[in-house]
């Protein structure tokens, strides 16, 4: 079908104007060592990753939840069972999560075969830590040839202070690594792509 998410940039999500449920992914990007507690803006944060969750798998799309590890642990680590990150709050309800064994969600790992097999090649990426694991596996995904957008609002910061460049990274060059948007025109444009589909019953947090 036709259709961009509003309001990305540097260009209209897809590049080629298709946003088509068939091929969508949302790669829920998790840290295995993640912090024991999360505050109040990370919580907002987790709650809009849940959001996504529920409307990508309401309109026909797959949610993977991506493990990511510190390279300190040697090899492929196996899949295990899909649980909150530690401290979000969150449940994410993708199965399976697929474990990596880097800071990059396709090191050590099956998710390019998992995507691949299933026809996927339009990647939404939220999660944490945004300067790190996510922005890692966004841009492993983009060199592998995924078209990518980065819900920005629904990515957890290690460092606030270092978003505006994570972004600007992603954006250089006409959008070098894909393109970003945020999580009120992802949900508005899934709505759209399925107009007989009743949408969630959940409120939406205002981006």
């Amino acid at each position: 079908m036709t259709g961009t998410i509003a309001h990305s940039t540097p260009y209209a999500w897809p590049y080629d104007g298709r946003l088509e449920v068939e091929r969508l992914a949302l790669l829920v990007v998790t840290p295995a060592d993640g912090p024991a507690t999360a505050g109040p803006e990370q919580g907002a944060v987790w709650g809009r990753v849940s959001e996504l969750v529920a409307q990508v798998q309401c309109a026909g799309g797959v949610v993977l939840e991506v493990r990511t590890t510190p390279p300190r642990r040697p090899g492929p680590l196996p899949d295990v069972a899909a649980t909150a990150w530690v401290g979000s709050g969150a449940s994410f309800g993708a199965a399976p999560v697929i474990a990596a064994s880097g800071v990059d969600g396709f090191f050590g790992s099956r998710l390019d075969s998992v995507l691949r097999s299933r026809g996927l090649d339009q990647l939404l990426l939220c999660g944490g830590w945004l300067e790190t694991n996510v922005h890692s596996t966004m841009r492993s995904a983009n060199d592998q040839g995924y078209e990518c957008l980065l819900v920005v609002d629904a990515c957890a910061s290690y460092d606030a202070t270092l978003v505006t460049s994570a972004r600007s990274q992603i954006e250089m060059s006409g959008g070098i690594f894909g393109a970003v948007g945020l999580t009120g025109d992802v949900l508005a444009a899934l709505d759209a792509t399925a107009p007989n589909r009743p949408a969630p019953t959940h409120e939406r947090t205002a981006s």
